[in-house]
């Protein structure tokens, strides 16, 4: 039997193994023999066939065969959970069945179920990962991948390895886990047994580094050398991570891009949701109004329970939306004391790893340009000139404020109880010189570091011929180098590269990436800044009016991840009022 997570999910071929350890007698010993030499002989059978075809591997559940492009090798879809529904929709990940017959993780599988547009889309069977491998592995540092999306939505696929491990020289991992409320959901009916936790998606990504742990050393990988890695909200569940004691000793370093430190209170959570659930409980005749299905929908009673696991996953999942930047719009990553401290990251007691933690400098922007609050009817009546110094003036301050939450603030709050190596880096590319005019408003954007890990990615349609440039490609060789160093021994110095200090509170530096048409521009500077003086820049600022700079702050610089010295400053609506 083998825990995953917090509760115990049972291995259905070891169990039938004991089970049968209660008979006795001549007969049974002979069968027993016969099996065990019939397992060694398919064991063998398998043995040979992988050595013929090394696409073929031997899990702890089944054998798996993948795919061979020159000398990559990758394995879609491998399940390290049993799907996760019916009875075990909000429940601790299950190992999956085992299997004998090789299982076919030639194409990518299904991602978790989610919103996509106004389609829901993806598999409830969503526990399982994806691994890239270079021919003739053996060994090497594993970088383990969280995909971002809010945790509402995206996929393992949304960086692929193929570039990473040959850059880095390692075995590439990236993760599907639950989303959405199927992967967090604080309702107190859910929660009725001792350590309950409504954080199942963070169980998903412990389970998968389980798997990692028992199963890497078979695709080339050193299951004592593992990196966690992360990008936005994948970057904010690895931070969280490193404050969970279910994942002491998963993993040896961490990487956080465009993470940051966010975690939503219990209770005003299960309160947001139970909002959000409510009209569904009247359409259901649970209640006669949304006020009181909210009320029932609090209580813990074995009614809400079961009414809960009735619900349909396709009703389930459209709901709480968008939540652009807002943990109020759809909370998660609760601080329940099981999985995470109910002091969140003011905790004492951190899963001490060498952690690398990067940014880019107008982090804000394409969240800023797309709100749908410069279409509304507060904007009206604005000329075309007024919107556009509008957005740019609440990018600019907005992009400020969340590259310094990314990284800076996220090391300044660990300073003083974190003992293991801290690097930071920031990437400015498109923000400054001659690749401004490539990346125009967005700058260098959430997510301009994806380019620099792999040529395939959702950025180089959108920004035609940007990342193909002489100076980012020279960056991202630079960059590369750096994470190789980093995955291999958690200090990303090497030679012929700049080195790069650790960051501490007398030292605040980060490395910065930047390049011109023609050559990377790489060094380490001390780009840090206080939320105060960037409150203090905006209100200096000329380039839009009292009236309009007042609806910005309100209405979209408000309630972000970023902005609680603003909201306090500004005495903001508090977005976590569950009344209108």
């Amino acid at each position: 039997m083998k825990k995953y997570g917090i509760a115990a999910g049972l291995i259905l071929f070891a169990a039938v193994m004991a089970a049968g350890c209660g008979r006795s007698g001549t007969a049974k010993e002979m069968e027993s023999g016969s099996k065990e030499t019939g397992l060694a002989a398919e064991t063998s059978s398998l043995a040979e066939e992988k050595e013929e075809d090394e696409t073929v591997v031997t899990t702890t559940y089944g054998p798996v065969k993948g795919i061979k492009e020159g000398e990559l090798l990758t394995w879609y879809g491998i399940p390290y959970g049993k799907e996760p529904s019916g009875e075990l929709r909000w429940h601790s990940p299950v190992s999956p069945d085992p299997w004998t017959d090789v299982l076919d993780c030639k194409a990518a599988s299904k991602p978790a179920l989610q919103l996509s547009g106004t389609e829901v889309t993806g598999s409830e069977d969503s526990l399982r990962l994806n691994v890239f491998a270079k021919e003739g592995s053996e060994n090497l540092p594993v970088m383990v991948y969280i995909h971002g999306g809010n945790n509402q939505t995206g996929s393992a696929g949304e960086i692929p390895g193929t570039d990473i491990v040959k850059n880095a020289n390692c075995v590439y991992v990236s993760v599907d886990y639950r989303l959405g409320l199927l992967g967090f959901n604080s309702l107190p009916a859910l929660q009725t047994e001792e350590n309950s936790t409504g954080n199942y998606a963070m169980l998903d990504i412990a389970s998968a580094l389980d798997w990692v742990k028992d199963n890497i050393k078979a695709f080339g990988g050193d299951p004592e050398n593992v990196t966690i890695s992360g990008f936005s909200a994948g970057g904010r569940d690895v931070m969280a991570m490193l404050i969970s004691p279910v994942f002491k000793g998963k993993f040896q370093k961490a990487i956080a891009f465009s993470g940051g430190m966010t975690t939503a209170d219990e209770t005003l959570s299960a309160e947001k949701i139970s909002k959000a659930l409510a009209p569904l409980a009247v359409e259901d005749k649970k209640a006669a109004n949304e006020e009181e299905a909210a009320k029932w929908l609090m209580t813990d009673g074995a009614d809400v329970k079961e009414y809960l696991y009735s619900i349909s996953s396709e009703r389930l999942v459209p709901l709480m939306g968008n939540a652009m930047i807002r943990m109020s719009v759809f909370p998660h990553l609760y601080r329940d004391g099981a999985v995470i401290p109910e002091n969140g990251f003011d905790t004492e007691e951190y899963n001490q790893v060498p952690l690398m933690m990067l940014t880019g400098s107008s982090e804000f922007s394409m969240f800023c340009l797309g709100d749908p609050y410069f279409e509304s009817e507060d904007m009206k009546g604005y000329s075309e000139e007024e919107i556009k110094n509008a957005k740019a003036f609440a990018s600019k301050y907005g992009s400020e404020m969340y590259r310094i939450f990314n990284a800076q603030a996220s090391a300044e709050k660990m300073a003083d109880r974190y003992q293991s190596d801290i690097y930071i880096c920031q990437v400015d590319y498109g923000s400054t010189g001659a690749a401004k005019k490539d990346l125009g408003d967005y700058g260098a954007f959430h997510g301009i570091f994806v380019p620099m890990l792999t040529t395939k990615n959702n950025y180089t349609d959108i920004f035609k011929g940007a990342f193909e440039k002489p100076g980012y490609t020279a960056m991202a060789k630079e960059y590369n180098q750096y994470l190789a160093n980093f995955l291999a021994s958690g200090d990303p110095n090497g030679e012929g590269l700049a080195t790069w200090s650790k960051w501490s509170p007398d030292k605040k530096v980060s490395m910065v990436f930047d390049g011109t048409e023609s050559d990377a521009v790489v060094e380490e500077k001390d780009v840090s800044t206080t939320y105060d003086d960037i409150i203090k820049a905006m209100e200096a600022d000329t380039s839009v009016s009292a009236e309009i700079k007042d609806k910005l702050i309100r209405n979209v610089l408000n309630g972000r991840w970023f902005s609680s010295a603003l909201d306090k400053k500004y005495q903001n609506k508090d977005l976590w009022q569950t009344t209108e």
